[in-house]
C-alpha cells in the first residue's frame, strides 16, 4: 500500500481547496476595498459601492481604493500561477518568474523609453515594460531553442540568467548617464500598485485570459516532464513544444504584471509551495490554485502597506517583503523545498 503521506490528494480535497482559495481571494478584495488610511465605516463603503454614496470617502473607494485592490487581486493571479509554472519547468523550488529575463526585460524597456524619447507617461512606461518583458522572453526562447542541448531547463535557465545579467548591466549604464531615467526607475522598480486604474484592471483581465489559457495548454504536457524528459518522450510528449508554451506563458502572465505594477518579489516563489502542500504537485491544480493564492497574499501585503506604524504608506513591493520572507522562513521549516 502507498503511505497516507506519499498519496496524492483527493479530488474532492482538491475541489475543496480551490473553492476555498476562491473564497480567500473574494475576502482579501473584501479587505483591500474596506480598510486603508483613511477611516472610511464599513457601511459608508457599502453604500459608497451600491451608488448612495458622494462626496470625499466615495471619491477614495471607487477611484482610489477600488480600482487599487482590482489591479493587486490580478497582478497576484498572474504572478502566482507563473510562479507555479516557473517552478515545474526549471525543477527548481527557487524559481522566481524572473528567471527568464522578464523583470529585466521590462526594466530595460522602460529604461530606454525615457532615455531615448524622454516619455515619463505611465501607460507608455507600461507598453514599453510589457513590450521588453516579451521580447526578452522571445529572445531566450529562441536562444534556448537553438541551443545544442535543445530546450532543457537547465539550458533555458542559464541563458535567462545570463540575459538578465546582460540587460541589467545596460539599464545601469543607462540610468547613470541619464537623470530622468534615473528618477523613473527609482519609483518603478519599487513595485507598486497605488496608482491602480480601471483601464489597468481591464488590461490585466486580457493578460490574465491569454495567459492562464496558455498555462492550461501547458499543465499536462508539465506533468509529463516532471516524470523526467526520456519517460515524457516515450509517452509521446513534445519536450520542445512544452516548454514553448510554457515559457510564453510566463511571459505574458509576468510581463503584463510587471508592466502594470513594477518587479514584485516573493509572490511567485512562495505561493507554489503553499499551494503545493493542499493539492500536490498536479500542475492542473497546482497553476490555479497558486493564482489564487498569489491574489491573497499581495492584497494583505497591499493592506499591510497601507496600514503601516507612523503613517508611512509602503508600496506593495516593500510590504511584500515583510510578509513573504516570515511566510516563506515558515514553510521552509515545515518542509524541503529543494526537490519537486
Amino acid at each position: 500500500m502507498t503511505p497516507a503521506r506519499l498519496r496524492p490528494p483527493s479530488s474532492e480535497r482538491r475541489l475543496l481547496a480551490l473553492g476555498a482559495g476562491l473564497l480567500a481571494l473574494l475576502l482579501a478584495v473584501v479587505l483591500g476595498t474596506f480598510v486603508g488610511a483613511r477611516g472610511v465605516m464599513p457601511g459608508d463603503v457599502v453604500a459608497i459601492l451600491l451608488g448612495r454614496g458622494d462626496g470625499a470617502d466615495a471619491v477614495v473607494i471607487l477611484t482610489q481604493r477600488l480600482p487599487r485592490t482590482l489591479v493587486g487581486a490580478l497582478v497576484g493571479v498572474a504572478l502566482g500561477a507563473a510562479g507555479a509554472l516557473m517552478q515545474g519547468h526549471t525543477r527548481n523550488a527557487l524559481a522566481d518568474p524572473g528567471l527568464f529575463g522578464v523583470n529585466a526585460g521590462a526594466a530595460f524597456g522602460v529604461v530606454m523609453l525615457t532615455y531615448l524619447f524622454g516619455v515619463r507617461d505611465l501607460v507608455a512606461i507600461g507598453v514599453a515594460s510589457l513590450l521588453g518583458a516579451l521580447v526578452t522572453s522571445a529572445l531566450v526562447m529562441l536562444a534556448g531553442i537553438g541551443a545544442r542541448r535543445g530546450t532543457s531547463p537547465v539550458t533555458l535557465a542559464v541563458v535567462g540568467v545570463t540575459v538578465s545579467a546582460m540587460l541589467a548591466s545596460a539599464t545601469g549604464v543607462v540610468v547613470l548617464l541619464d537623470s530622468d531615467s534615473l528618477d523613473v526607475m527609482r519609483f518603478w522598480q519599487v513595485g507598486s500598485i497605488s496608482g491602480g486604474a480601471y483601464s489597468e484592471a481591464l488590461l490585466m483581465v486580457a493578460v490574465l485570459g491569454v495567459g492562464l489559457v496558455l498555462a492550461g495548454i501547458n499543465a499536462v504536457g508539465l506533468n509529463a516532464l516532471a516524470l523526467g524528459d526520456e519517460v515524457a518522450a516515450a509517452q509521446g510528449t513534445s519536450l520542445r513544444a512544452v516548454r514553448v508554451v510554457g515559457l510564453a506563458a510566463i511571459a505574458v502572465l509576468c510581463g503584463g504584471a510587471t508592466a502594470i505594477a513594477g518587479p514584485i518579489a516573493f509572490v511567485g516563489l512562495v505561493v507554489p509551495h503553499a499551494a503545493r502542500l493542499l493539492v500536490g504537485p498536479d500542475h492542473r491544480w497546482l497553476v490555479p490554485l497558486s493564482g489564487l493564492l498569489g491574489g491573497v497574499l499581495l492584497l494583505v501585503a497591499d493592506v499591510v502597506g497601507r496600514l503601516s506604524v507612523g503613517g508611512t504608506r509602503f508600496p506593495v513591493g516593500v510590504s511584500m517583503a515583510m510578509v513573504g520572507v516570515p511566510l516563506l522562513l515558515a514553510l521552509v521549516g515545515r518542509r524541503r523545498l529543494v526537490s519537486l
